[in-house]
């Protein structure tokens, strides 16, 4: 397909019809002149022309806008194959798993909001920790998402995949809603734009309070603020944007399944209520677009500052059987960083082309990221305390070039290069380390023939692991310890196919593969990951998105995966907590009479749990449904039901070590669960004005 026709092609599903957010479409780097996109209906655009992956897409705001969701991460779960958890306190980042991971809270699958990263590296509980808790769902516009190290553009963490979610600058229209749920569940928000000194300034509030099934109450106690002001277009125009989040928690971590099997505690119940923790972030970004003739200039900016402060209690009396296990880490950073690009279109031989170059650039301050060992969240002594500064660069050019009008190939190579300067209070452990790694991508796009295109992709990238880890020589406890390697490569390759040739329906299939050079394994006894050895994973999936009629509209989603380690061990070589399938179905009716409606079934298969996968976990499936009402053009109330069949099943299991009152010194080691939530329901009253 020459580029002039995938322009017309990528630019035709941009925008929502039915979602809150008036969108403004990004136009594919061959769009360089002055046509304009047009208005479909869809929950995706995965149209035929419109990507260079059979596995690359876009998930628009009447998805979002249309389905519910029990949490705010949950808006990630609208990615085909990808299922999000939670082990915890609604305050704490969630469990993300896609092709074949347990990507713990994100590790290898890079996050966005409007350009600035969410992933947290050297974090106090999980490296690439993604906290989504900060963001309203009802001021996103889009979600682009990619699966696969094929693209120049990311860099650290997004091996797996990656998703970066876009916010409006405008509202088709101001609206207030509250929802009513039980377990003392109450959600406001607010949110309007208006015109103001030659642009549009738009904020958005919400307040959250829970409590949850739990037997210690939740209590959950949740702000979030954003104040954006824009000019111009989506083409030429800027944008400066303030974010606010703050959000407290009691949690009711993961639980032993002989504490409930014996009656010590409820399903639904902890065995140390004091656990929980406190969170902030605070943002500032600046955002600019600039089109000249057939070029492209695109500039992020921003400064992050957060804060958290989480108690667990995973092991309970295994390390200490006096004062108990409880532990908390604590972090204050500050993150700045900027992202600039340069595109442009040009010809080589007489073939249409397409460059960009572009750099991305991050600096962390944390002063301090701490451990510490607490009792009912008081401080009894430091395991360990850290101050980091971490910085990286990466540069990379990509060219996008027609050779035939059925052949199209995106070359690219990445550079990254990361610095780490640590200061511990443990002797040996400070010091200076760096690296840096080459990433080449490369794509094949073949066709279309009979609205059928096939694509062909290889690449490699990389995460980076934990500062505190590259200079570390000493253990909390005197022991000794080798440093870890600073960036851990990975390599992807992926074949597949897209199809529209069924009128109404986009189809598209991957054959994929994904080698890590460290696999990083969950620790029971501290609650974090650790460098493991090297693994491969490889998996199918198909996904299928029909609208039958302007009014009902389907989805179906199937992944299935293998994952293990590629150095043998008598121990074995599954992978802990690696999933390997996953299937979603939704049905969304809209539009009859005052009446619409959701219903979306997810299951999410069993996981070994141990490493010779003599421990598995059971399976979970879930439904959600939603029947809503608009009593006017202004008015609408909709009724979410959660659980809708009361399924008895685990978010999230885990298999270790932990000792309960009276027993053995040495522990038992039993599976750990975090239980689904019973069925739930919701009532939300929305007025647009």
């Amino acid at each position: 397909m020459h580029l002039r026709k995938r322009k017309l092609a990528a630019a035709c599903a941009l925008v929502s019809m039915a979602g809150p957010v008036m969108a403004q479409a990004e136009a594919p780097l061959a769009e360089l002149d002055d046509e304009r996109t047009v208005r479909v209906s869809g929950h995706y655009d995965n149209a035929v022309g419109t990507s260079d992956a059979a596995s690359q897409g876009v998930i628009t705001s009447e998805l979002i806008v249309n389905r519910p969701a029990l949490r705010t991460a949950e808006l990630l779960e609208f990615v085909p194959g990808l299922i999000v958890t939670q082990h915890s306190g609604d305050g704490k980042a969630n469990q993300y798993f896609l092709r074949g991971f347990n990507l713990d809270h994100g590790t290898d699958f890079a996050t966005y909001v409007d350009g600035m990263p969410v992933n947290m590296r050297t974090h106090a509980h999980g490296q690439g920790y993604t906290d989504l808790n900060f963001l309203i769902p009802e001021l996103v516009q889009r979600i682009d998402y990619k699966k696969g190290p094929y693209f120049a553009s990311e860099g650290d963490f997004a091996s797996a995949g990656s998703a970066r979610i876009r916010l409006g600058d405008k509202l088709a229209q101001g609206q207030a809603s509250v929802s009513l749920g039980q377990h003392g569940y109450l959600r406001g928000v607010v949110a309007d734009s208006f015109d103001a000194m030659q642009g549009t300034l738009l904020y958005g509030l919400e307040i959250n309070r829970n409590n949850g099934p739990w037997d210690s109450p939740e209590r959950v106690r949740k702000y979030s603020a954003v104040l954006r002001y824009s000019q111009g277009s989506a083409d030429n125009g800027y944008s400066i944007t303030g974010m606010a989040y703050k959000n407290s928690w009691n949690a009711t971590d993961q639980v032993p399944l002989r504490a409930v099997q014996s009656g010590l505690i409820g399903r639904y119940g902890a065995l140390d209520a004091s656990d929980g923790g406190d969170s902030a972030r605070y943002s500032l970004s600046y955002a600019l677009r600039q089109r000249h003739d057939n070029r492209l200039f695109e500039f992020d900016a921003y400064l992050i500052r957060s804060s958290l402060d989480l108690a667990s209690n995973f092991t309970y009396f295994l390390a200490d059987p006096d004062l108990g296990d409880q532990f908390q880490q604590s972090e204050r950073r500050t993150v700045a960083g900027l992202n600039a690009s340069e595109s442009w279109q040009t010809e080589l031989a007489g073939m249409a082309m397409r460059n960009k170059l572009g750099v991305q650039a991050r600096f962390d301050r944390l002063a301090p990221v701490g451990l510490y060992n607490t009792v009912e969240r008081v401080h009894q002594s430091t395991v360990r305390e850290d101050r980091v500064r971490e910085s990286s660069m990466g540069l990379y050019g990509e060219s996008t070039l027609q050779w035939q009008p059925w052949l199209r190939s995106v070359a690219g190579l990445r550079y990254d290069a990361y610095r780490f300067n640590v200061a511990s209070s443990i002797d040996g452990n400070s010091g200076k380390a760096d690296d840096h790694i080459f990433s080449p991508k490369l794509s094949l796009i073949f066709g279309p023939w009979s609205k059928t295109e096939l694509f062909a992709n290889y690449g490699k990238g990389f995460h980076s692991n934990d500062a505190r880890g590259t200079t570390q020589t000493r253990l909390p406890d005197g022991g000794e310890s080798v440093p870890v390697t600073p960036l851990v490569g990975t390599r992807g390759m992926e074949l597949g196919a897209r199809t529209e040739w069924l009128p109404g329906l986009q189809s598209s299939l991957a054959l994929w593969r994904l080698d890590v050079d460290s696999e990083l394994l969950f620790v029971g006894d501290a609650g974090e990951t650790e460098p493991s050895r090297a693994s491969r994973r490889h998996g199918l999936e198909w996904n299928n998105h029909y609208i039958a009629t302007p009014w009902l509209l389907f989805d179906l989603d199937l992944a299935a995966s293998r994952s293990r380690y590629t150095e043998n061990d008598p121990a074995g070589n599954f992978i802990p907590g690696a999933i390997d399938k996953v299937a979603s179905f939704g049905v969304t009716v809209t539009d009859q009479g005052p009446w619409s409606g959701a219903f979306q079934l997810r299951y999410f298969g069993p996981r070994p749990l141990t490493e010779d996968n003599s421990v598995r976990s059971s399976s979970t499936t879930l439904a959600y449904a939603r029947l809503a009402y608009q009593f006017n053009r202004k008015t609408r109330l909709s009724f979410d039901i959660f659980n809708l069949f009361d399924k008895r099943a685990s978010d999230i299991d885990y298999f270790y070590a932990s000792r309960l009152p009276g027993e053995a010194p040495g522990g038992v080691e039993d599976r750990h669960f975090h239980p689904v939530e019973p069925r739930s329901v919701r009532l939300t009253l929305m007025h647009a004005f």
